[in-house]
């Protein structure tokens, strides 16, 4: 059976938002001050990197093996990063991170609102 189009879709609008935020992840300031230190950035770099690639293999899992609860783990993800992206830009101001972040929850936003429209409704519920 051939991946419905708006599946299709769900799954490169998700992973160009995916590789935009390993982009932010690379450009964050790592400088280590009085509050982190380099053991800190380093443990947060790690943890940021293995979170994009659990969230890799989530949209694969909703797109190419057909599983529902996916959609909804990004979805919260989503959430979640809105909220932590209002709170950043909240106490730092724009940056470069934040920008690309916006683009990237965007992306995700137009991503999701396709897997859950059209000829993809039957492709998860199968």
């Amino acid at each position: 059976m051939s991946v419905p189009s708006n599946v299709r879709r769900f799954e490169a609008l998700l992973y160009a938002s995916l590789m935009l935020d390993a982009v932010s992840v690379a450009v964050q300031d790592r400088t280590p001050n009085a509050e982190t230190t380099e053991q800190m950035i380093m443990t947060s770099t790690l943890l940021a990197g293995g979170m994009i690639l659990l969230l890799v293999y989530f949209v694969r899992l909703a797109a190419r093996g057909r599983k529902n609860w996916p959609r909804w783990v990004l979805a919260a993800a989503l959430v979640l990063s809105v909220i932590s992206l209002g709170q950043i830009i909240g106490e730092k101001g724009m940056e470069l991170d934040s920008a690309i972040e916006i683009v990237s929850c965007v992306l995700t936003g137009m991503g999701l609102y396709f897997s859950f429209r059209g000829d993809a409704q039957g492709w998860f519920n199968a």
